[in-house]
């Protein structure tokens, strides 16, 4: 039986679909620097998480944080309720101004308003 030569199977990558093409991203910080302290060593927080944090991302709700107010000791994901909350009512105002509050509703599921 004759040797049979493998060639290694030509894939094509992917192209990242993006679900909604006409979304339009809003800013929530004009500079890279942190939300509470405008230190420039910054980690991305998404202001919703969860089942919305991919929302949150396609909307462009997200700050910079150090890791301190991210996920140190006063850090958002470890129980700073104040800033957390100030956060989500920042991400919902800023996104009222582009969209209504019902497409808010819609895609969020909650005021914090």
């Amino acid at each position: 039986m004759p040797e049979v030569q493998q060639f290694p199977k030509f894939t094509q990558k992917k192209q990242k679909v993006h679900k909604h093409p006409l979304i339009q991203k809003i800013k929530l910080q004009d500079t890279k620097a942190c939300y509470v302290t405008g230190r420039l060593d910054v980690e991305q927080h998404h202001c919703l998480y969860g089942k919305n944090r991919k929302n949150a991302d396609d909307y462009g709700l997200t700050v910079w944080l150090t890791q301190d107010y991210h996920t140190g000791k006063h850090g958002v994901h470890k129980g700073n309720l104040k800033l957390d909350k100030e956060l989500k009512r920042l991400a919902q105002t800023e996104f009222e101004k582009v969209y209504t509050h019902e497409h808010w509703m819609n895609v969020f599921c909650w005021n914090y308003l």
